[in-house]
């Protein structure tokens, strides 16, 4: 089952989820306008909207709010982005500009919020107080995520435990909550526990290919510069595993580029990450992950909702961007 297959199946929500994204970007102040629209069209996945609109169907929902809630799990994504690329001065994203690279960072923070306070404006709508539960503590899970990865910058002593729970918090929780809705909406709670790990796990690995791929992917095909991790000095699992595995040498050299010299020891630590068999051991840590992603659907009965949530987490780790 390719993404598009998965696409086609759900096509008619996707499209819906798209209108009303628009629709609720739409404020009387037009730089708000701007730049939601340019990083809303600016080439996303909609990933996390994907696994919102396949949970709910997986769980046979039949109303519409559905599509309310993947819209708010997508503008609070893009709300992280906007705050993302401004605190890792990033000038470039989906192969576009930043929107802080166009229109600067107190914009893009401005913009940012203004996303965030929809998305909580709309969460209210279907009148589930789960609801406000699960995407409240989210957000704060997310914040948390965030400032960890601020501490863990340019310290190169950062280990693998420290690494998994800043991307628990940063990426997997949204991927959690996002699955969290097909249960919470129908109001099954005896499901929310296998929704809530296939998400958790889904994230994980994402993030974890997303680690890879800044070491091995084109920088055209990826949309960002290649090694935009370690010119931020972001101690990733590629680079924790080549750090405790490999000699003297090139543990030196990796500790210079994440605390000082970054993206001018890219070449030298790309060799060395290949050479130390970090990017096989964070593929297959990925691929733990979608397993464990998959496991937790077990439960579930057969649909071809279902089928889908499992392919994405195969995708998921054979993706190349």
């Amino acid at each position: 089952m390719t993404l598009n297959d998965i696409r086609t199946l759900i096509q008619n929500d996707l499209q819906a989820t798209d209108q009303l994204i628009l629709q609720r970007l739409a404020s009387d102040v037009l730089l708000i306008n701007q730049i939601g629209h340019y990083i809303i069209h600016n080439g996303g996945k909609r990933l996390r909207p994907l696994i919102t609109l396949l949970s709910a169907k997986a769980c046979d929902y039949q109303g519409q709010d559905h599509l309310i809630m993947a819209a708010v799990i997508e503008f609070i994504h893009t709300s992280t982005l906007l705050h993302d690329d401004v605190v890792d001065e990033s000038d470039t994203r989906r192969g576009q500009k930043t929107a802080n690279e166009v229109w600067g960072n107190a914009a893009s923070v401005l913009v940012g919020d203004f996303l965030y306070s929809r998305s909580f404006e709309m969460m209210v709508e279907p009148g589930i107080m789960r609801i406000m539960q699960v995407m409240s503590e989210a957000t704060n899970v997310i914040a948390e995520g965030e400032v960890l990865q601020l501490l863990n910058c340019r310290d190169a002593d950062t280990d693998e435990a420290r690494y998994m729970d800043v991307i628990h918090r940063k990426t997997a929780k949204l991927f959690e909550a996002a699955a969290l809705m097909g249960p919470v909406l129908t109001q099954q709670p005896e499901l929310e526990s296998a929704f809530a790990d296939y998400g958790r796990h889904l994230g994980a690995a994402f993030q974890l290919i997303d680690d890879v791929l800044d070491y091995t992917a084109d920088s055209e095909e990826l949309g960002k510069n290649i090694g935009d991790d370690l010119a931020e000095g972001k101690p990733t699992l590629p680079l924790i595993y080549a750090m405790q595995n490999g000699n003297s040498a090139q543990q030196a050299t990796i500790r210079r580029a994440i605390e000082h010299d970054g993206i001018a020891l890219l070449q030298q630590v790309t060799e060395i990450i290949q050479q130390t068999n970090a990017i096989a051991f964070t593929q297959q840590k990925a691929q733990q992950e979608a397993e464990l992603a998959k496991q937790a659907l077990n439960s579930l009965k057969p649909s071809a909702y279902k089928q889908a949530l499992i392919a994405l987490a195969d995708l998921a780790v054979t993706r190349t961007h």
